[in-house]
């Protein structure tokens, strides 16, 4: 696994631990922002086309 793809799963994966810490803290609002953001992270994670 290269550093770059290391990088990113590890944003996903705290960005899924702090929704669901936001969630069950009561904070939804914050809860779906950072879903999106790991969302957006996680398409980094997606083989490149033609690849």
């Amino acid at each position: 696994m290269s550093l770059a793809r290391a990088s990113w799963t590890a944003v996903v994966v705290i960005c899924a631990l702090a929704a669901a810490l936001a969630f069950a803290t009561g904070y939804a609002g914050y809860g779906l922002t950072v879903i999106a953001v790991g969302a957006a992270a996680a398409v980094n994670l997606l083989p490149a086309p033609g690849e």
